[in-house]
């Protein structure tokens, strides 16, 4: 549960913000024990529906970026945390995450550390976040690690913005295609259908395919669209369950187009987060756990997961990514091996992330280019099935007559 509470300090001063607590009672308690007398607290209903998100729920990452940046600056310019966190909070214009940042600055007056009033937002500041802004806190370079980890969440974000983009141009195709194909069978393949009883001749198979669907559409169209939509619900379900997830992220692994993309993207966020959070202080278990909940693929968490019990028995990093070589490129490990010889690990770390970041770049480019010519086959053989399917009985009959 999430209240907006009021309180009062020792000093008289009073406070308020939100806070997350099973009940009241428990609220209370905790601001009783950090010096604050709980004076109202008012449960805050979650509105939820297709337009309303509680302001708890999704931050644009852009947002996100743009926060860690302008508070390392504002920071390193001298301002105090909770005078940064004020300025932030009235430039900001979404409404959820303005709320955020005021409560974040009403932790920090209360004398809460940064990390942990971060903490208590999950769903908005992802694990690393939370760990470099400690391990900024602990060795007195906050703004540092505030500037790495905006920069670290801006060069994932593109990242991933790239493959998603690759993917957009083919996406809208298909979707026209398909509108297409139903408008044919609805307006015209019953015109033809209707010549074909007339005459009584015998179909092929193909054709009988394209008539009974074509009946279907157009005789149960609420039945057909509604099945249309539980098909296209069902696999929606499907890939946001953790069985589904499990088996696209296996599927693109072995999938010729997208393997190496696959590949590519997975290892360059792993160094690049690895490679931050050990320039942060971070320890080398701990940066592996984080960046396990980073990467999205469940074969790459599972193998971090892995690599942080195998660590934690003495392992060397680069042992591990070369006993990974069927997820993790060769150079992966090589550059690893390099960087703990040279005592230079983030660095190594750091230069694999934006190798592979322009591999991903360059590839995404080229798939866009490989894509268009199987669209065209795809497009073609659709066309050429539809084609004979209904044009050839028709040549059929015109040269019986």
């Amino acid at each position: 549960m999430r209240f907006r509470y009021r309180g009062k300090t020792a000093n008289g001063e009073e406070t308020e913000g939100l806070r997350d607590a099973k009940d009241k009672f428990e609220l209370s308690r905790e601001m009783r024990n950090q010096g604050i007398t709980l004076v109202s607290a008012e449960l805050v209903v979650e509105e939820k529906g297709w337009f309303n998100l509680n302001f708890s729920g999704r931050v644009k990452m852009k947002d996100k970026i743009v926060f860690a940046s302008s508070l390392a600056s504002m920071i390193s310019a001298g301002l105090s945390l909770a005078r940064a966190l004020n300025v932030i909070e009235r430039q900001t214009k979404a409404k959820g995450f303005k709320e955020i940042i005021k409560t974040l600055e009403e932790k920090i007056k209360n004398g809460e550390s940064f990390s942990a009033a971060l903490a208590t937002f999950p769903k908005v500041f992802p694990p690393v976040f939370v760990a470099m802004t400690s391990a900024g806190e602990e060795s007195g370079k906050l703004p540092a690690a505030l500037q790495t980890v905006g920069e670290q969440m801006a060069k994932s974000y593109e990242l991933r913005r790239k493959v998603k983009g690759a993917m957009i141009y083919p996406a809208i195709i298909i979707v026209v295609i398909i509108i297409i194909a139903i408008l044919m069978m609805i307006f015209l393949v019953p015109n033809i259908t209707s010549l074909f009883k007339e005459m009584n001749v015998e179909l092929p198979l193909s054709t009988r395919v394209v008539i009974f669907t074509s009946d279907l559409i157009s005789g149960h169209p609420i039945l057909f669209f509604a099945g249309l939509l539980a098909l296209v619900s069902g696999f929606v379900s499907l890939t946001r369950s953790n069985f589904g997830h499990q088996l696209i992220s296996r599927a693109v692994l072995r999938l010729p187009l997208f393997k190496v993309i696959a590949k590519q993207m997975n290892s360059a966020m792993t160094m690049r987060t690895l490679s931050s959070l050990l320039s942060a202080g971070v320890g080398m278990v701990e940066a592996i756990n984080i960046t396990g909940k980073v990467v999205q693929n469940p074969v790459y968490q599972k193998a971090l997961t892995e690599a942080a019990a195998a660590i934690s028995k003495g392992e060397v990093l680069s042992n591990i990514f070369k006993a990974k070589e069927d997820i993790y490129p060769v150079l992966v490990g090589e550059m690893a091996e390099v960087g703990e010889e040279t005592g230079n690990l983030t660095g190594m770390l750091e230069k694999g992330a934006t190798l592979y970041e322009e591999e991903v770049n360059q590839a995404t480019k080229n798939l866009s280019t490989i894509i268009e010519p199987v669209l065209m086959i795809i497009i073609g053989i659709a066309v050429g099935f539809f084609a004979v399917s209904m044009m050839g009985p028709i040549y059929s009959l015109s040269n019986q007559i």
